[in-house]
Order: C-alpha cells, then sequence, then structure tokens
C-alpha cells in the first residue's frame, strides 16, 4: 500500500519536469534575443557598478588603508563621521547649500531656455551656444572664470564694481571665505546647463504639432497654458532624466570648487563631500572611511533620485 501511494507523488515529480522545461523553453523563445543583446549591458553595469557599490559598503565597516588587510571596525567610521569630524560637516552643509541651489537653479533655467530658443528660427546656433559648456573641462572653465573673478583690479568684475562705486578696493573672491561658495554656485550654474538644456530641447521637438492644435480648440490661450497644460504633462521622461542628472552633478561638484578655492580652501568654505572623499582616498588611502564618506553621499543622491522619480513618473501618460 505504501508503494502505491507513493505512485502519484512520483509522476507528478516527473510531469514538473517537463512542465518546468517547457516553461523554460517558451520564455528563451519568447525573450531570449533581448536578454542577449542586453547581456554585455548587464555584464559590464553588474562589474562596474554593483559590485564596487556593495564592496563599497562592505569597507565602510572597516578600517582599510590598502597595505594591511581590511579590520572590522563596525559603525565606528559612521560614528567618526557625524560626532567627531568637522570638516566631514562643513563638507555636507556645503553641498547641500550648493545642491539646494544650483541644481533647482540650473533646472529651471534649462527647462526654460530650451522653451524659448525651441520657438526661435536659428535654435541650432543657440542650441550649440548653451550645450558647449557641458562638454567643456570644468578646469578650463574655472580658469576662464577666475579671469571675472580675479581678485585685483584687473578682474572684471572688480574692475566693473570699482568704476561705478560700489567698492573702493578689490574683492578677493576665491580667498575670502565669504565669496568662495557664490562664486563656485555661480560658475556651477553656468556649467550645469548643457546636457538639461538638449535633453529638454529634444522633449519639446519630440510633442506632436496637432496636441497644441487641439488645446487651443480646448480653450488654451497662450504660450504658458500650453506650456503648463501640454508641454509639462508630455515630457514628464525629460524632465526625469534632467532632474536625477541635477541631483547627481549638484552633489558631486569637487573640481570646479578645487580649481577655484584650491583644497582645502580657506576655512574649508569650498569644501564638499566629494572633496571630503577624495582627501581620505587619494592622499590618506583610508579607504574604509573614505567608503563611509561615499555611502553617504550615495545614500543622499538615492533618496532624491527616488523623490524625483515619484514626481515626474509618467504612469499616467
Amino acid at each position: 500500500m505504501a508503494v502505491r501511494a507513493n505512485i502519484p507523488e512520483q509522476n507528478s515529480r516527473r510531469g514538473f519536469l517537463p512542465k518546468l522545461s517547457d516553461r523554460i523553453s517558451e520564455f528563451w523563445a519568447k525573450y531570449g534575443i533581448g536578454y542577449l543583446f542586453l547581456a554585455p549591458f548587464i555584464i559590464l553595469f553588474t562589474i562596474f557598478i554593483i559590485v564596487p557599490v556593495f564592496t563599497a559598503f562592505g569597507l565602510s565597516f572597516t578600517y582599510y588603508n590598502m597595505i594591511q588587510p581590511a579590520k572590522w571596525t563596525g559603525l565606528t567610521n559612521y560614528r567618526v563621521l557625524f560626532m567627531d569630524d568637522d570638516v566631514f560637516l562643513i563638507g555636507l552643509k556645503n553641498t547641500l547649500i550648493f545642491a539646494l541651489i544650483t541644481g533647482p537653479m540650473g533646472y529651471i533655467m534649462s527647462f526654460m531656455a530650451a522653451w524659448v530658443i525651441d520657438q526661435l528660427k536659428f535654435r541650432n546656433a543657440f542650441a550649440l551656444a548653451f550645450y558647449a559648456p557641458s562638454i567643456t573641462s570644468g578646469i578650463a572653465m574655472s580658469v576662464v572664470w577666475m579671469y571675472f573673478f580675479s581678485g585685483d583690479r584687473y578682474g572684471l568684475v572688480n574692475n566693473l564694481l570699482t568704476n561705478i562705486g560700489l567698492i573702493s578696493e578689490p574683492i578677493l573672491w576665491n580667498i575670502d571665505p565669504k565669496t568662495i561658495l557664490p562664486v563656485i554656485i555661480i560658475v556651477s550654474v553656468w556649467m550645469s546647463m548643457g546636457t538639461g538644456f538638449l535633453v529638454f530641447l529634444a522633449g519639446f521637438q519630440n510633442i506632436p504639432k496637432e496636441m497644441y492644435e487641439a488645446g487651443a480648440i480646448d480653450g488654451v490661450k497662450n504660450k504658458f497654458q500650453e506650456l503648463w497644460f501640454i508641454t509639462v504633462p508630455l515630457m514628464k521622461p525629460q524632465l526625469l532624466f534632467g532632474a536625477v542628472n541635477s541631483i547627481v552633478g549638484s552633489f558631486g561638484v569637487f573640481d570646479v570648487a578645487v580649481s577655484i578655492a584650491g583644497m582645502p580652501s580657506p576655512n574649508y568654505a569650498g569644501h564638499t563631500i566629494v572633496a571630503h572623499l577624495y582627501d581620505y582616498a587619494f592622499i590618506r588611502f583610508e579607504m574604509g572611511y573614505a567608503s563611509a564618506v561615499a555611502v553617504i553621499l550615495f545614500a543622499m543622491t538615492f533618496i532624491l533620485g527616488r523623490l524625483a522619480m515619484k514626481i515626474f513618473s509618467s504612469k499616467d501618460i
């Protein structure tokens, strides 16, 4: 009786394997070619993105100087970051101020510039002028801008302010702690408009003209109503890309700040999170502590990126 009782169970197991193989064959026939084309990206993304992220997360709980084996320290690096490292807190404050000003300002300005230029006749020439700064090195652009903010009387800004009587002596723009961060913000906003502007301009050009004609029939009266009721809802994918790109760029400022104020800057007025990470990773070679800084930066950008995805979700389109 026991043997007979096991026969249905054995038959069910034998029948399960053909069903599983049939499902695998059906899945491969339907999606196999697509996954083969996607495989190079998945492999490279895993090797150069996913693995380093998890490696940095693991090293953030250790003391690792690249010579000796990593030594487990638990939450010590994070405790030191927020309780004992005053320079990191200054860099965190500077980065947040920079991101809160540069991110929204560059985002809005690039969107409005793309909206205006899309309606002009020679938009390709204007698009090239706006996009050029984004493909230029931040260090090179900082050198150009330092001609404007030079600390002597021959600097263009100092010369202008002196001629109109607003100042009696030159302002040391890249030395005075009060003016270092504003100068970095001005240069970064000007440089951040290129990529977002190009994406927004492409989004404007991909909107069917029939949508505006239908909007005019439904009561849309001017360009601003077209922008709010038609353009913005149809451009949510481009708006999302621009928002994420703006968040990553504003939190990742480093080369512009170092070129303008040096490293370390006076009173750490131009110090950022990335500069702090660079200091501990490639100058002091304390990779465990630098990994903790990188994890904090990753968490901040990830949370804000998810928030942007919630705001600009295109599921309703």
